[in-house]
């Protein structure tokens, strides 16, 4: 068979069901020998850099490998922002490139190129890859497409890219007498994990003030349901990373919220005046933590857990009492059992309280503003009118500040974003590769005018395969988040973020129609009510809503400030008086 026909084989026996691509000359034996099998649809989307991000996002949903294919040269290169997305937020992403017969290849030695299209996308790519390699032996395609994902998959998931010669995508082989990948098993230090185990028990049983943080590497270690098991358990209160935001539903009685430097406030308060962290797959930056990690969680002792030891050790002003490098599995397995005696923690979790009925996010004089649409009181209306289990996926911008600190999760739902890369446009293909992952159930996109733009042809996409996609499209007419920092640094000189400062100002709406795209319009609070008619509208819609043009992340903690700034400290004495004396409690 040809190689071609084999990777598609190979594919299918992973349990991979789409593809997304855009064809090539260099990749077009790969992509008919997918146009043959029925089994494995692909998905062309108008960019690769679309096809990156659906594959990705599709990663997310379906908990298994995603793929994206491209052609050598731009097809290639094009893929490279959607490959850091899955960089940074550890998603397993298969990357397959063409690549010029192996005759015609530039050499190390040689010009900058020989063959046309031909680019070096595997160097180019490496820093950003778990994996990249150049599969020049047509014999190695088992081996290669083996360990490539293997090491996806393995200890803190990413991308891979591999790397295909379009005659070796063109050769025959005998599949039965291909070379296994045999991976090295890892060993893992059982007796150390327990001797800090018991450390981290031992700093619980003495902590009055502690807080869980939680992570996106809870759901990375597919680990949601016994870490949910743990802190019930315990009964300390959680806070949320952003990645790990929808791990506990709102009404959960331990969930804080979320926190970090543009949160709201009761998570902030809790972390700060905690006096044990202990943070669960989180890798805690500059975002979380703000820019002078010597002030985060300043009086607590800190316990903090990742597969990864280099994001342990990277915040050098954080001293960390107990260091677990290890996956959230092991961690959970060996605690799970343990008795644990809690202080009795009563005071603390009434002050939480108190902190996040006196600090919501959507203030009720938010409701009032009678001109455009408050975002808050959009999301807040939102939440409540989406059901359990739903995809909302979220662009980078205010969009994404606005739904982290407003949203109100509900059970099995997932809300999530690039956060890591944080690249503008990701809503939108992640959006079809999340539809694509579930089957083409309806999914949320929540966007705004200036991330739409980035990847607005996608549209094409979404109409071709009637997508029941319903894109919100926060319009402010330009860069929010921006104007905001502007605001600080420049004396609100809104140079190149705003209509007067430079910006295009495209009716969108008309574009979506253009496409062939249902479009509704929200000007204000007395047309909220559109918002049932765009979730239940069968097919692709688009609702437009218009914001103020200055609409503020409130609250947001300033550029370059420590996090300490915004979170009064828990007065001492205040709090002995106030402690709850009872017995310790026994789990």
């Amino acid at each position: 068979m040809k190689t071609s026909d084999y990777i598609v084989g190979y594919l299918k026996e992973k349990n991979v069901n789409h593809a997304f691509l855009v064809i090539g000359g260099f990749i077009s034996p790969l992509v008919n020998s997918l146009g043959k099998d029925k089994n494995l649809e692909y998905i062309c989307t108008t960019q690769e850099q679309g096809a990156a991000m659906a594959a990705e996002a599709y990663s997310r949903i379906t908990k298994n490998i995603g793929v994206a294919i491209a052609t050598s040269g731009p097809g290639a290169t094009n893929l490279i922002t959607g490959i850091a997305c899955a960089y940074f937020d550890s998603i397993p992403t298969l990357y397959i490139t063409g690549q010029v017969n192996t005759k015609e290849f530039a050499g190390k030695k040689g010009p900058r190129q020989r063959g046309f299209q031909e680019t070096n996308i595997v160097d180019m790519v490496k820093p950003i890859t778990k994996f990249s390699y150049q599969v020049d032996n047509p014999e190695k395609i088992k081996y290669f497409l083996d360990k490539a994902i293997h090491i996806a998959k393995s200890g803190r998931p990413g991308p891979v890219l591999l790397d295909l010669p379009i005659d070796v995508q063109l050769a025959e082989i005998k599949s039965d007498k291909l070379r296994n990948y045999i991976p090295k098993k890892k060993e893992i230090d059982y007796s150390l994990l327990d001797k800090k185990v018991n450390q981290t028990i031992d700093l619980i049983e003495k902590a009055e003030r502690p807080v869980v943080i939680l992570g996106a590497g809870v759901k990375i270690g597919d680990a949601e349901t016994e870490t949910k098991n743990l802190i019930e358990r315990l009964g300390i209160p959680v806070a949320l990373s952003w990645g790990g935001i929808d791990i506990l539903q709102y009404d959960h009685p331990l969930r804080i919220g979320e926190f970090g430097v543009s949160s709201t406030r009761p998570g902030n308060f809790a972390v700060q005046n905690s006096d044990l962290i202990i943070s669960l797959g989180s890798r805690l930056d500059t975002r979380q933590i703000g820019n002078c990690p010597k002030t985060f969680a300043r009086g607590a002792k800190k316990v903090i857990l990742d597969i990864n030891y280099k994001e342990l050790y990277k915040n050098r002003g954080i001293k960390i009492d107990v260091s677990l490098n290890y996956g959230m599995r092991d961690f959970l397995n060996n605690i799970k059992d343990k008795k644990i005696e809690t202080q009795n923690l009563s005071f603390w979790k009434n002050k939480i309280e108190i902190w996040k009925e006196k600090y919501p996010a959507c203030l009720p004089e938010y409701f009032e503003q009678k001109d455009k649409v408050n975002p808050y009181v959009f999301i807040d209306v939102l939440s409540n009118k989406l059901k359990e289990g739903d995809i909302i996926a979220v662009d980078t911008g205010n969009n994404l500040s606005w739904t982290m600190q407003g949203f109100r999760i509900k059970k099995d739902q997932r809300l999530f974003s690039d956060l890591g890369h944080a690249s503008m446009g990701y809503a939108l293909p992640a959006s079809i590769g999340a539809c694509f992952a579930m089957n083409k159930k309806p999914v949320i996109c929540i966007t705004g005018d200036g991330g739409l733009k980035m990847n607005i042809n996608e549209l094409e996409t979404i109409v071709k395969h009637n997508l029941p996609i319903k894109i919100f499209l926060f319009n402010n007419h330009g860069y929010g988040m921006i104007k905001q920092f502007q605001d600080v640094w420049f004396k609100s000189n809104y140079k190149a973020s705003s209509i007067d400062g430079g910006l295009g100002n495209t009716d969108l709406s008309k574009v979506a129609q253009a496409y062939g795209i249902k479009t509704f319009q929200i000007e204000n609070h007395l047309a909220l009510n559109k918002i049932d008619d765009v979730l239940n509208y069968k097919g692709p819609a688009l609702c437009n809503l218009e914001l103020e043009p200055n609409a503020k992340v409130i609250p947001k903690l300033e550029f370059g400030k420590p996090i300490e700034d915004s979170s009064p400290l828990l007065d001492r004495k205040e709090f002995r008086e106030n402690m709850v004396v009872s017995p310790i409690k026994k789990i």
